[in-house]
């Protein structure tokens, strides 16, 4: 357990400095063209109007890549582990560091902040299309910046938090399976014609693994609006938070994103336009103030101050709980 803990943190550490080089491959790209390649070999005569097939389809295309993520990851890691202790850290550090999104969030929704400041509209529209799945052609200054926005907010959740719950709970094996099942979810798991029913239990299995965690988040980034300072309002956080987190067709996707809303005190979602078509979405928190570029910046320091609270947390957890089995 003293060796899960120290490459909990350290893995931590290392997503804070390295992020995410793209020179450098990662295993969640490696889970997708394994997606990629399922989906197209499952679907080699896709017939969407055949509801069951489908289904049946997507279940197994779920199967499959949960079974082999999972295998994958516990040769790699008991495998290190049997070898030598200290190559089991090094291995379980660098696989907690894969894991979790938290500097490589920061880095490309930045991107955005600096295109809006400095480069233009065009520039930043191509910039959040980088980390959106929602039509960005039509969006203007304001909506760039609340795309960048609600992403962030949203993936303080899925890319951060989450994942570090699931590692501290099962290891590299367990943040790994649930990266799978968010993979499998921003790929396959749309409500449109090709992907409605083959994606679904890509979908509804995100919503399982995501219900408590998206809870946590939420009070964890409640707990930083209170001591991030005078740009944020923990109790106005609160409010809309009981207010609005339920304010979107998925279960969980309202959680982080209406803290957010409440501690900068904007208003977020709303319509948005996917694939050429409106989708109508409720808005999310109350327009006490005009969206603007800086909250780039705000909802990123909240949610590293969201991250740093969770993984002290983790740790204190853990800790106690290697010192009462010890005592045992």
């Amino acid at each position: 357990m003293k060796y899960h803990i120290s490459a909990f943190f350290l893995g931590f550490l290392l997503d804070l400095i390295l992020g995410d080089p793209h020179c450098f491959p990662h295993p969640i790209r490696l889970i997708g063209y394994l997606i990629e390649k399922l989906e197209k070999w499952l679907r080699k005569k896709p017939d969407s109007r055949d509801e069951k097939k489908e289904i049946k389809k997507g279940i197994l295309l779920v199967l499959i890549v949960l079974v082999i993520t999972a295998a994958v990851t516990s040769i790699a890691a008991i495998g290190a582990y049997y070898i030598n202790p200290y190559l089991g850290v090094a291995v379980e550090t660098i696989m907690t560091y894969q894991i979790l999104a938290t500097k490589s969030l920061r880095t490309e929704s930045m991107k955005v902040y600096k295109s809006l400041k400095e480069e233009g509209l065009e520039e930043a529209r191509k910039a959040v299309s980088m980390i959106v799945g929602r039509d960005t052609t039509v969006l203007d200054e304001e909506g760039v910046t609340k795309a960048a926005i609600e992403t962030v907010a949203e993936n303080t959740s899925d890319g951060v938090i989450a994942p570090m719950l699931y590692t501290a709970l099962g290891g590299p094996v367990l943040g790994f399976l649930y990266k799978a099942v968010n993979t499998m979810d921003s790929m396959v798991g749309y409500k449109n014609d090709k992907y409605l029913y083959f994606g679904r239990a890509a979908a509804k299995l995100d919503d399982v693994v995501n219900f408590v965690p998206a809870r946590i988040s939420a009070y964890l980034m409640i707990l930083a609006s209170f001591l991030g300072g005078k740009n944020y309002n923990g109790k106005q956080a609160y409010g809309i938070y009981k207010r609005d987190n339920r304010k979107h067709a998925s279960p969980n996707s309202a959680q982080t994103e209406s803290v957010c809303a409440g501690a900068l005190g904007l208003q977020l979602a709303g319509d948005a336009s996917y694939f050429g078509k409106v989708v109508k979405k409720p808005y999310i928190g109350d327009a006490l103030r005009k969206v603007e570029y800086e909250d780039i910046k705000r909802v990123n320091h909240l949610m590293y101050l969201t991250a740093g609270i969770s993984e002290i947390l983790c740790l204190i957890l853990m800790i106690v709980f290697t010192y009462l089995i010890e005592g045992m």
